[in-house]
């Protein structure tokens, strides 16, 4: 398997609670392959196992079989060049934005072993990448004082700041409301287009999906399989006036066929 992410054949069980025997078969007989520097989605009815496959692509889970790659490696440990964000920011109360940016480095090597001899160098990191979303002067700022849309730049900052290669999004706009989920899925668009980085992300958003990805991989209800897998041949670079054009639209309704067949 040579793409960036390889999941081939994967079958994942979470067990039952209690020790019980049986369990949920999650995804069965999985496959999906990410290129180096792609911008793929996934969607698909609820419980389909979306966030599963994340999950299995970074080394937080692994599969009863199957076999998943990251960089031409088997994954038998979380991947270290894998960064992260989720629906909600998660980030610590009592630690300013900038602390918690930096907070990724205290744990992962190896920057944990070089933190404080290179602090001025990861400060100023974590200062370029919030001014690059916007939050240029923010870092001295705790959450509670950020707007959902700022925490989840910050969270999307604190993902990026130990320069991973794959960046894995799981629902990170969400919870947000319209005009600011569209303000970041720009901010996104713009990160990936800089940075040239692997991104795979997990959404219920059809037009998020369209919007953003090269690729949309629809999958099947549970257990979870790839059903479809759609190139989506929009020019680059997009902005938001291309999510009113036939074109888009016809995409989305297209996407939105699938997922209705998928829930049958």
């Amino acid at each position: 398997m040579s793409a960036f992410v390889a999941l081939d054949g994967v079958s994942h069980v979470y067990a039952a609670r209690g020790g019980s025997s049986g369990g949920t078969l999650a995804v069965d007989g999985l496959s999906i392959a990410v290129e180096n520097g792609e911008f793929a989605a996934v969607v698909g009815p609820s419980g389909c196992g979306k966030s599963t496959l994340m999950k299995l692509a970074t080394g937080l889970q692994f599969p009863v079989k199957g076999t998943v790659q990251v960089a031409g490696e088997h994954v038998t440990q979380p991947v270290k060049i894998a960064g992260m964000a989720f629906q909600a920011p998660t980030l610590l109360p009592w630690r300013t934005t900038l602390d918690n940016l930096l907070l990724p480095l205290e744990i992962v090597e190896p920057h944990r072993s070089q933190i404080r001899r290179r602090r001025g160098e990861y400060v100023e990191r974590a200062e370029k990448l919030l001014a690059s979303v916007g939050l240029g002067g923010m870092g001295s700022k705790f959450p509670w004082e950020l707007s959902g849309g700022m925490q989840q730049r910050t969270s999307l900052c604190r993902a990026l700041i130990h320069e991973p290669q794959l960046l894995m999004l799981d629902e990170p706009f969400a919870a947000l409301d319209a005009f600011t989920r569209e303000e970041l899925w720009c901010v996104i668009r713009d990160l990936h287009a800089a940075r040239k980085i692997t991104v795979i992300l997990v959404t219920h958003d059809l037009r998020e999906a369209v919007f953003l990805a090269d690729r949309v991989f629809v999958m099947s209800a549970r257990p979870g399989r790839v059903l479809v897998e759609r190139p989506i041949d929009l020019p680059r670079p997009r902005d938001l006036d291309v999510t009113f054009t036939p074109g888009f639209q016809d995409i989305v309704h297209e996407l939105r066929s699938h997922i209705v067949r998928a829930r049958q």
